[in-house]
């Protein structure tokens, strides 16, 4: 029922082509899915790297090759209105060129050449959203702090 679920899930995530909720998601497959489902769904499990790794290692070892690489990606995911915290801070956003606020998210993917097709592969081996412990505070400009 679980895997079923996930399914379902894994699929509107990828599907999408706006910003999901778990309401839009309640009101696909013909109200046959609760809010409060998708809610306690997503709630209920600690999905941590290692859990994602026990499930996508065999598909890793399935495609193992010589030519395989490890990629990394950072996102931030903007959240300029939410209180700061040690998860919702200033990261550095290198594509707009400025700092921004949000939630940076740094993800590992394994990319192995598939054997029958010039295509890809790439799964996500792992993932850490960044939490800063130290909070630097601006000195502002009629400050005499230096």
């Amino acid at each position: 029922m679980m895997d079923t679920f996930l399914d379902l899930y894994s699929d509107y995530l990828l599907c999408s082509t706006k910003q999901t909720s778990a309401t839009d998601l309640s009101a696909m497959p013909e109200g046959t899915v609760s809010h409060d489902r998708v809610t306690r769904f997503l709630s209920g499990h600690d999905l941590d790297s290692k859990k994602l790794w026990m499930e996508i290692k065999p598909l890793v070892r399935q495609y193992e090759s010589a030519e395989a690489c490890l990629g990394f990606g950072d996102t931030i995911i903007e959240k300029q209105y939410m209180d700061e915290n040690e998860l919702i801070c200033w990261h550095w956003d290198h594509s707009k060129g400025r700092n921004i606020k949000g939630v940076n998210i740094l993800s590992a993917f394994y990319v192995s050449p598939l054997p029958t097709s010039d295509e890809s592969l790439r799964i996500p081996l792992a993932y850490e959203a960044v939490k800063k412990t130290v909070v630097f505070k601006l000195a502002s400009k009629n400050s005499n702090v230096r």
